[in-house]
């Protein structure tokens, strides 16, 4: 249920978003409606304290997300609105820093995706998917795709990035599920992160002057030359180790379901192979892959943004979601369209906080889609539609399972 509070000449009612479990393809009607009749306005989510802007245009989108009058680092220490009743980076983290700390953070992950380690990693993909795979092959169906596939690739995959051990990553499935969720509550999900960040100050500590790519020994070498601090690396790969996981487990999911429930499209790249690069980037734009908004920014003085005032000081959210449905730059929008040449679609975000990892992410999707058909070419969902389960309380959207035959 949404409602509203009336606002003045000067500044824009409140609208209260109470945001709702909806499927992996549904866009949130509330977004839809700000979008096009209210596109720079405030709203209330149901934790924290007062309200928040939303920017819903792409081009607004784009100028909060780049201009430096609006600060991420201010948000820490503030109880601003939001879905979840807990900030999901720890304090300090590259998410809540501005540049050039940002800058430098950012600096040191670009090691670990480089373009020579993007093509090992790719090798190495094929390789965990062809596995996984033949596991699911030997089991018969039906399956769940979530338990063979969805979940275990990207897990998988990053914590080889990563340089987490096999036995270890169920542990940190379970950390992952648990911060990423609003449904969690804040005691279990803070206690999550603490354990987690316990971790990998460990795993971090056991990898300095190891000459390795993988990223914790990347962190260590950076701590160890003072590019960063013990604190800022352990929040670098508690971020990145639940993003490389839990964002492409979901998203990757969202992209087999609205295949499955496409046919015309899932045919489409069967006899066009070659088109699945660009058939992941409308993907990306097209699914609206998370509930509600992000992290928030902070006005560090007044600004204009799409003919309206941000005083200093009021939280700023934007939508990227919005975003990739704005008419302006995208025809039609709300159609699926693998044909679509120009798609400048910010799913990854856009300006200083892009997400590190999209490359990778992009990989990891071209690589599922091409290697699910190969294997299966009869794959269809083994229940009606209808009868999916979607998760509840999510912040990035995705079934509960996802049960295939063939």
């Amino acid at each position: 249920m949404t409602t509203t509070a009336p606002g003045t000449a000067d500044t824009p009612e409140v609208h209260f978003w109470a945001v709702p479990d909806l499927t992996g393809l549904d866009f949130d009607p509330m977004l839809a409606k700000l979008l096009h009749e209210d596109p720079v306005t405030r709203v209330r989510l149901p934790h924290g304290e007062g309200h928040a802007w939303l920017v819903t245009r792409y081009e607004d989108v784009k100028f909060v997300s780049v201009d430096p009058r609006f600060s991420r680092q201010a948000v820490w220490g503030r109880s601003i609105t939001r879905l979840a009743p807990h900030f999901i980076p720890m304090e300090g983290a590259v998410g809540f820093a501005d540049p050039p700390d940002h800058t430098r953070m950012r600096r040191v992950v670009a090691r670990a995706f480089s373009a020579r380690a993007l093509r090992s990693l790719r090798d190495h993909a094929q390789e965990v998917m062809d596995g996984l795979l033949d596991r699911m092959a030997e089991r018969g169906a039906p399956a769940d795709l979530m338990e063979s596939v969805n979940r275990p690739f990207p897990l998988a995959m990053v914590s080889e990035l990563m340089g987490v051990p096999e036995a270890d990553r169920p542990l940190m499935a379970q950390w992952s599920d648990t911060i990423i969720s609003a449904g969690a509550g804040r005691e279990a999900s803070e206690r999550a992160k603490a354990e987690m960040g316990a971790y990998f100050t460990e795993l971090i500590g056991r990898r300095h002057g190891t000459d390795s790519d993988q990223l914790a020994a990347v962190l260590a070498d950076a701590v160890d030359d003072g590019t960063l601090t013990e604190h800022e690396a352990v929040g670098l790969a508690v971020l990145i180790q639940i993003g490389g996981a839990h964002a492409v487990r979901n998203n990757s999911a969202n992209m087999v379901y609205a295949l499955l429930t496409h046919p015309e499209h899932l045919a489409r790249l069967r006899a066009e192979p070659e088109l699945i690069p660009q058939a992941v980037d409308e993907l990306l734009r097209y699914i609206p892959h998370r509930n509600a908004v992000g992290l928030s920014r902070i006005a560090t003085e007044d600004v204009e943004v799409g003919g309206v005032r941000i005083p200093a000081g009021d939280p700023v959210y934007v939508s990227y979601l919005t975003a990739n449905r704005d008419p302006e730059v995208f025809a039609e929008p709300e159609r699926l369209d693998f044909d679509r040449g120009h798609n400048p679609h910010v799913a990854f975000g856009h300006g200083p906080h892009y997400c590190p990892g999209s490359a990778l992410a992009r990989i990891e999707s071209e690589i599922l889609l091409a290697s699910l058909w190969t294997r299966f070419p009869t794959l269809r969902l083994a229940v009606p539609e209808e009868a999916l389960r979607w998760q509840r309380g999510a912040l990035i959207r995705g079934p509960e399972t996802l049960p295939v035959t063939w």
